[in-house]
């Protein structure tokens, strides 16, 4: 496997959108997740600060600008969640936040 950050995700066993809903269980993120899972996998935790901090921190990155997004999305600022997206050269989801969710760590998982 790919090492984080080098086009490929180095989670072990944690390849399916299950697998990763799974590990929502443990105290951390599964180990090798790269900063924009490690961000959706708080998210999906509950905790929107911790991963905003994930995302803040690799702004520039693409998975993490449009996670960045997602997360405004999420918190109803429409306007600077816009901002994300265009930046991450994505168009707005039409679908729901967690069909969102899902899509962006089914396609991050992938990798």
């Amino acid at each position: 496997m790919l090492a984080p950050g080098r086009g490929g995700s180095n989670l072990g066993r944690v390849t399916t959108i299950d697998a990763f809903r799974r590990s929502l269980a443990a105290a951390e993120p599964p180990a090798g997740a790269t900063p924009a899972l490690q961000a959706l996998w708080w998210a999906a935790r509950g905790d929107w600060r911790r991963a905003h901090e994930c995302v803040q921190a690799h702004e520039g990155e693409r998975d993490c600008d449009r996670v960045h997004a997602h997360l405004h999305r999420q918190e109803g600022d429409l306007a600077n969640a816009g901002y994300w997206y265009r930046r991450a050269g994505a168009a707005a989801p039409g679908q729901s936040l967690e069909a969102e969710w899902a899509a962006l760590v089914g396609e991050m998982l992938g990798r």
